[in-house]
């Protein structure tokens, strides 16, 4: 705590939060791991859960569970699972906050230094060691987060295909721009884990009982969010591809990774920008001037937290979603359901 305290200084460039954060990362890292971040090296195909028939095989595994665990709960009573679903929630908001803190830190100084460039399109700059070991623990997270729909299942929750859909291709597409070596790969997850920070502290609060109005911003957070990332990875592939097959063609320069990992990235992060504005069409615009922000959460009166787009009998019963996880409001003559978004 001396030592921490001895560093304090006055926020600045080289130093974000006028204290370093990653030699106390560091600390904590070995003392949980016994070996240093230096030491981490990340392989493709060699570390654990980087070969495609591990991140497949717990991408099937996870259908299997919970499509399966649907039916083995379709004759048996509900759980409630409030105290675990709130720690659920928590550990989730904590370790988004964290690599978050942490992603800010190594890429300020980078990008007022040498660009903006440089630092989504250099390995120098977006593949760092200290940010190999970031990308390395958000991919990890991406298993945790499946959890999400074993509570869903488990407390008997309808399961929607944006729900479903979006975490298993999550853990893909983190999986393929970790293999992929892309330096941009911090864009997307920086603004991924922000929304995580938002979202998962929602749902924390919600299943403490806490009414927030600010439902509806989440789907607008998460629509932003899916705009920035495609501006960056197109961007980024572009100059890839036109400086390698097309020289003759405007191109900013050379743009390291890996062309599959550069067409999975544009595929899967536009299905989810189509996907939410769909939805938040479904759920805002079509329900014409539905009480939101603080008159619908005063309107709620119920002791049961509103759900997120949930399929109800075949229809959209409207409500907020989120990356990972969503929530519904009731509407009338219909049951109120929970929902959660990869």
């Amino acid at each position: 705590m001396t030592d921490i305290l001895k560093s304090l200084s006055l926020p600045s460039i080289d130093r974000p939060f006028g204290i370093q954060l990653w030699p106390i990362f560091d600390k904590i890292y070995t003392a949980i791991l016994g070996y240093h971040t230096d030491d981490f090296g990340f392989q493709p195909r060699v570390t654990p859960m980087s070969t495609l028939k591990e991140s497949a095989l717990m991408i099937v595994v996870y259908y299997i569970v919970i499509f399966g665990g649907r039916e083995w709960m379709r004759n048996r009573p509900a759980f409630k699972l409030k105290m675990p679903f709130i720690i659920h929630n928590f550990y989730l908001t904590s370790i988004s906050f964290i690599l978050l803190v942490l992603f800010v830190e190594q890429l300020v100084p980078t990008v007022y230094h040498h660009g903006i460039f440089h630092a989504i399109c250099h390995n120098t700059g977006g593949w760092t060691p200290p940010l190999v070991v970031l990308y390395y623990l958000n991919y990890l997270t991406k298993y945790l987060e499946l959890l999400d729909t074993v509570f869903l299942v488990l407390k008997k929750k309808p399961l929607t295909f944006l729900h479903c859909y979006h975490h298993g291709a999550t853990a893909l597409l983190c999986y393929t721009q970790l293999i992929g070596l892309t330096p941009v790969s911090w864009v997307p997850i920086s603004l991924n884990l922000m929304v995580h920070v938002v979202m998962y502290w929602y749902y924390f609060q919600s299943a403490r009982g806490i009414r927030i109005w600010w439902k509806e911003w989440i789907t607008r957070l998460q629509i932003i969010q899916f705009v920035i990332d495609l501006g960056f990875v197109y961007f980024a592939s572009y100059t890839y591809f036109t400086s390698t097959y097309f020289p003759w063609m405007p191109n900013a320069g050379h743009c390291d990774g890996e062309e599959f990992a550069a067409f999975a990235g544009m595929g899967i992060i536009s299905s989810y920008l189509l996907l939410f504005i769909s939805f938040y069409i479904a759920t805002y615009q079509k329900e014409g001037k539905r009480p939101t922000g603080r008159k619908a959460a005063r309107s709620l009166s119920s002791a049961e937290i509103p759900d997120v787009a949930t399929l109800t009998q075949g229809k959209i019963n409207p409500g907020i979603t989120d990356k990972t996880n969503g929530q519904t409001t009731a509407t009338p003559g219909r049951p109120v359901t929970r929902s959660r978004k990869a």
